[in-house]
């Protein structure tokens, strides 16, 4: 098969089934939430987020990542100075991280069957279960930023504490609506070509290619979003030449890419806190091209 005939077949979107075994893991997730007695006392919101919620999954990605979003405490970032007082903010909060990731996981220990329910150090694996859904549910608060004069960031975000310790921040709606944002002016080819970056980057992996192995989901996504816009033209292949060429000498040097952030355009993408480096980002771009000869 010629590589624009096998780009093209990666590019597709998700399919009916893919979409359903989504809408099945909220779902149930929601019902395991409504069936809990120290859950229903708060006010929770369940939703897909991730690849699957922004239509960039692929076959080989992992579970559906599901968000239990408690708006009842909060997890905020200060200026400099401040705390929460400075915000009429109670602090502590009365219901505490550690004790709503407990209520959760024993919420769907309970619907599901602890046999099925997996404590993970970030979220609570679910598989091989009567109700047919493969889940990561996410415990989270939400997360504001501060500024000086009392407003703060919005749409609001989502942070959670793992269980080995630090903090996790995300931006689930700031993902998605900058997702289709980029989408729009790229004639709907922004995401076609992450599905092509994941379907390889999962190839490789397969393959024992080394290089691929520190690549997430989220941050293939992420360095696709910093692409040109004009970079989206032509056949797939042409586009996923240029999106290798601007990608690989950006990432020659930090200087070339520091200002580089995530799609969510709030985070920087290299900074020090990111569990990978513009170096391993580098060296797999060089892989993949060599992955698939182009020239």
């Amino acid at each position: 098969m010629a590589l624009e005939d096998s780009l093209k077949s990666w590019a597709k979107a998700p399919g009916q089934t893919e979409q359903e075994k989504c809408d099945r893991a909220v779902t149930a997730a929601c019902k395991a939430k409504e069936a809990s007695k120290a859950l229903s006392k708060h006010n929770i919101h369940v939703f897909a987020q991730g690849s699957y919620c922004n239509r960039t999954n692929v076959r080989e990605d992992s579970d559906v990542d599901v968000c239990l979003l408690c708006t009842d405490s909060l997890i905020s970032a200060y200026p400099e100075g401040m705390g929460p007082q400075d915000f009429g903010l109670r602090s502590p909060a009365d219901y505490g991280y550690a004790e709503f990731k407990n209520d959760v996981h024993a919420a769907m220990n309970d619907y599901f069957g602890k046999e099925h329910v997996t404590r993970g150090n970030k979220a609570l694996d679910i598989k091989e279960n009567t109700y047919r859904i493969a889940a990561d549910v996410v415990p989270c608060f939400e997360h504001r930023r501060y500024a000086k004069d009392g407003t703060w960031t919005r749409p609001e975000g989502t942070a959670f504490y793992p269980d080995n310790g630090g903090l996790v921040k995300n931006w689930p709606d700031q993902n998605y609506t900058n997702g289709v944002a980029k989408n729009g002016n790229t004639g709907q080819c922004f995401k076609s070509i992450v599905r092509i970056f994941k379907r390889v980057c999962n190839k490789m992996k397969d393959e024992n290619v080394e290089a691929a192995k520190p690549m997430s989901s989220f941050l293939l996504e992420s360095l696709v979003w910093n692409v040109p816009d004009p970079s989206f033209t032509g056949s797939y292949t042409d586009m996923v030449r240029a999106a290798i060429i601007h990608l690989y000498n950006g990432t020659k040097n930090y200087e070339a890419c520091k200002e580089w952030g995530e799609v969510n355009d709030l985070k920087y993408l290299f900074a020090t806190s990111q569990p990978w480096t513009f170096g391993q980002v580098n060296a797999f771009l060089g892989a993949m091209w060599t992955y698939l000869e182009l020239k």
